[in-house]
């Protein structure tokens, strides 16, 4: 991106579908509380141990033929494997987060960027053929790696969506499947979002990156959603067995 920090779709910065603005207090308000926020989630982080990637070759695989990708996991997922995405900078991948177009959504935003991510700011409930857009944009102008959890944030839960497959379609650039498994951890929200205890083992394994052809029928389209859902399904079996390697 030409700037890191900025965001697209700037309207979103100052106004809301409710009418809500960002106020000059609300906005210092943010500021002192992000560098509270990340510091909780850093200090958690380094307590849960990432003992083991699966798969990083085809992270690898798929770098070596472009800078960027779409990473798909479960949103269940995003705490952990968001976590491993970011730690990839040396690798050369940047990764970004679609962001609600809203004031709250402004907090998760500058708490993206503080951690090194890039943003795009749109709803795939609200605004979804901009988000479409801009996902596009980002992933093949800026080489942004756009993160897509293909049952979130809404659900219905393990159903693998179109998005990720359409944006893989249009790009040429590919899917790369996600998951991991901690050897403690809570269970939260409709999801059953996975939040690692303290000083638990984490693997992180990945798949095998996922072209989709530019001319796919609607019965392609559907049977790659079944096909990404069972990969997903499988990662996570290898991250769960990883966890008892030594």
């Amino acid at each position: 991106m030409k700037d890191r920090g900025g965001l697209r779709n700037t309207i979103y910065r100052t106004t809301t579908r409710s009418g809500r603005r960002m106020t000059g207090g609300r906005r210092l308000l943010y500021r002192l509380a992000v560098p509270l926020g990340l510091s909780i989630i850093k200090v958690w982080w380094l307590t849960c141990r990432v003992v083991r990637v699966e798969g990083i070759e085809y992270l690898n695989e798929a770098l070596a033929k472009a800078p960027s990708l779409v990473p798909c996991y479960w949103h269940q997922h995003q705490l952990l494997c968001g976590r491993f995405l970011l730690e990839q900078r040396s690798r050369g991948l940047t990764v970004g987060w679609l962001i609600s177009p809203s004031v709250d959504g402004e907090l998760g935003a500058m708490m993206v960027r503080r951690l090194g991510g890039a943003v795009i700011r749109g709803s795939s409930t609200h605004t979804g053929a901009r988000a479409l857009r801009d996902y596009y944009e980002a992933l093949v102008k800026d080489n942004v790696s756009p993160v897509i959890t293909p049952d979130g944030p809404r659900g219905p839960r393990f159903k693998f969506k179109l998005g990720a497959i359409l944006l893989a379609q249009m790009s040429g650039r590919p899917m790369l499947p996600m998951a991991y498994a901690a050897s403690r951890a809570w269970l939260v929200k409709w999801d059953k979002f996975v939040i690692p205890v303290p000083f638990s083992r984490v693997v992180v394994a990945i798949g095998p990156p996922r072209y989709v052809p530019r001319i796919t029928d609607a019965a392609g389209m559907a049977r790659l959603q079944g096909e990404m859902e069972g990969e997903l399904k499988r990662l996570y079996g290898v991250a769960r067995n990883g966890l008892g390697k030594p």
